[in-house]
């Protein structure tokens, strides 16, 4: 995203003077939260939950006051709906989708069909049973829940340029299975079975500007006109913006392909948004400050485009994010650990919170 040294950091935190009269006026305000002030400016924001939200009430209670959306962290994926032959397993995704429902909170679907996390029994399937599985199960879960939710994700992240394959798709068993043909026939099984619901195209890296994130664009455009010019219905396109500093990114190219996108027909939802941060500094007040800096920039950049209609933080709370879960899991004694989402592990406001509310506030009006 942007080159970061230390002075930068200390410049940030030298400036922070600067918003605290705003902070002061989003904190004397209680009844804010990052869902009213999105919405005002026409903006829905939400964040993906997962399961930890039934067992730690504080966290529950942070999706009641401050989402609009709700997207399915890990109970709609194959994984977990289908581990083993047998019945499929839908007791997460309905506990979710009650908690949405009691609370008027409309609620995402992730995601029907990916080339990750597919159980090792589906794997092994000759490629007629795995064909004949692709179908089925498609139409039992999109089926389940018709009428029920925002939004389904019906693809994600059908490309990685990293796998060398033509187009620069993303290997896996349904790309073995059907070639790139997978993502439209994916489209046209749910829509056979619901015609109520928005059907997304999700995507990862578009935000990078280097040989993988233009790959990413370029892949992108060319799929999204494919499935219009043969009449599939796409209603959305995903870009998940986990935002990776490592990584160069511009603005205006990046600003250009959200055009080039809402040009063919397409509502845009950053629907994976959080920041990496393991490359800022240790201090946390500095680490802050940069993350901060980081999502506000490029905020205010994407939500000058009309299409994008939706931002979803990818869980609420740093001690829930699956950074978090992947450093416990490198190091389990790490002192250091991300800080990627608005709230830190205490269910309090970081600096985050404040950026991404001024860009709410900000939108549409530049």
């Amino acid at each position: 995203m942007q080159e970061w040294s230390r002075r930068d950091a200390l410049a940030l935190i030298a400036g922070a003077s600067v918003v605290s009269c705003e902070k002061e006026v989003f904190a004397a305000q209680p009844a804010q939260s990052l869902g009213t002030i999105a919405a005002r400016n026409g903006i829905v924001f939400g964040a993906a939950a997962g399961p930890v939200i039934e067992k730690d009430l504080a966290y529950r209670e942070l999706y009641q006051t401050q989402a609009r959306i709700v997207t399915t962290d890990v109970a709609m994926k194959m994984g977990t709906i289908a581990p083993q032959p047998g019945p499929k397993r839908f007791e997460s995704a309905d506990r979710l989708l009650q908690f949405c429902a009691s609370h008027n909170i409309p609620m995402r679907g992730h995601c029907l069909i990916w080339n990750e996390w597919v159980p090792q029994w589906i794997k092994s399937m000759s490629g007629a049973e795995r064909e004949r599985f692709f179908d089925s199960y498609i139409e039992e879960v999109a089926a389940r829940y018709v009428g029920k939710l925002h939004s389904w994700d019906v693809v994600n992240e059908p490309f990685w340029p990293g796998h060398k394959a033509p187009g620069g798709y993303r290997l896996g068993p349904w790309y073995d299975t059907f070639g790139t043909g997978y993502v439209r026939r994916a489209f046209e099984r749910v829509a056979m079975v619901d015609r109520k619901t928005k059907l997304v195209l999700n995507e990862a890296q578009s935000e990078r500007d280097d040989d993988v994130g233009l790959t990413v664009r370029r892949g992108l455009l060319q799929l999204v006109d494919e499935l219009k010019q043969a009449g599939v219905p796409l209603h959305a396109v995903g870009l998940q913006s986990h935002l990776q500093p490592r990584y160069p990114h511009d603005p205006g190219r990046f600003a250009e392909f959200l055009h080039a996108l809402a040009g063919r027909g397409v509502e845009i939802y950053l629907t994976e948004f959080d920041v990496r941060d393991d490359t800022f500094p240790d201090d946390i007040a500095a680490r802050d400050a940069m993350i901060a800096d980081t999502a506000e920039k490029y905020l205010n950049n994407v939500l000058r485009v009309p299409a994008v209609k939706v931002v979803i933080a990818w869980e609420l709370a740093d001690n829930y994010s699956f950074y978090t879960d992947a450093a416990k899991k490198k190091d389990p004694l790490a002192q250091r650990l991300p800080r990627p989402l608005p709230f830190d592990s205490s269910m309090q406001k970081k600096p985050l919170w404040f950026a991404m509310a001024r860009a709410f506030e900000n939108a549409r009006k530049s």
